[in-house]
């Protein structure tokens, strides 16, 4: 079983990509706590994790749902595969402590570079064409990769890109930008705003709702950016940060 996260479906092509390639099941984190069920692993079946890595760590969503997440038998092979701009920071350390408090292991940890979609802050840009296309071929070279390490059990494996001043970033800067930054409260929608209800479809926590042909931010924002970068007219941004910098989801650039 593959539990995964994604907004802008960077997390979701690779999460897909495992399934397919390791013949396991995949499911969506937001969709799994709905139903809240009790997972029955099959024999000898994997417990995979994707998600993106937001400011050096993995998403609140993901560590909620880590600790109510309840699996009859214990699992007996753990993975996660994360996805990040450029670093993953100390994400594997706090994702083990919490699978730790579960009793479980970690077996093995695997990031991906892939294409940057956080520009909410100044100096924060989509990458280039030429970088997106490298970081794309360079990320479908390493899940075939990676899935064959996973189909054969690796253990004790970490393959994670941590950084520069990991300690710091995530321990001091990522409580902050947790603090202060995850807030659907800058978005603002424009004028020629077309009430097609993208932002509210694609919003992978339900955090929209349209009133009066207009979409409302109902603050429990995740933080992804989804509804700024599907809108199909660029008609959402987030305060003045984002402004004219383009739009990105997996298999879509508008920049």
């Amino acid at each position: 079983m593959i539990y995964y996260f994604s907004g802008c479906g960077n997390s979701r092509w690779l999460a897909e990509g495992l399934a397919e390639a390791t013949q396991d099941r995949v499911c969506f984190i937001p969709d799994a706590i709905i139903h809240d069920a009790v997972v029955e692993l099959h024999t000898g079946e994997r417990l995979g994790f994707v998600f993106p890595v937001y400011a050096w760590a993995p998403p609140n969503i993901v560590m909620q749902f880590v600790q109510r997440l309840q699996v009859k038998h214990r699992p007996e092979y753990v993975y996660l595969a994360c996805t990040c701009g450029d670093e993953a920071g100390l994400s594997e350390r706090i994702f083990r402590k919490a699978l730790q408090h579960k009793g479980w292991d970690l077996d093995a940890a695997f990031s991906f570079v892939m294409p940057e979609t956080y520009i909410n802050l100044p100096g924060f840009r989509l990458d280039t064409e030429e970088n997106e296309k490298r970081k794309l071929e360079a990320a479908q070279q390493r899940l075939t990769e990676v899935a064959e390490r996973i189909r054969s059990n690796e253990r004790a494996c970490s393959d994670m890109k941590a950084g520069k001043a990991s300690w710091l970033k995530s321990k001091v800067v990522q409580p902050l930008f947790q603090a202060l930054l995850i807030s659907d409260r800058p978005f603002r929608v424009g004028s020629d705003c077309v009430s097609c209800g993208k932002c509210e479809e694609v919003c992978p926590v339900g955090n929209i709702r349209f009133s009066s042909g207009r979409p409302h931010w109902q603050h429990h924002c995740s933080g992804c950016m989804a509804c700024y970068h599907h809108c199909p007219i660029n008609a959402i941004q987030f305060g003045r940060h984002t402004k004219g910098k383009g739009q990105y989801y997996f298999g879509h650039r508008n920049a």
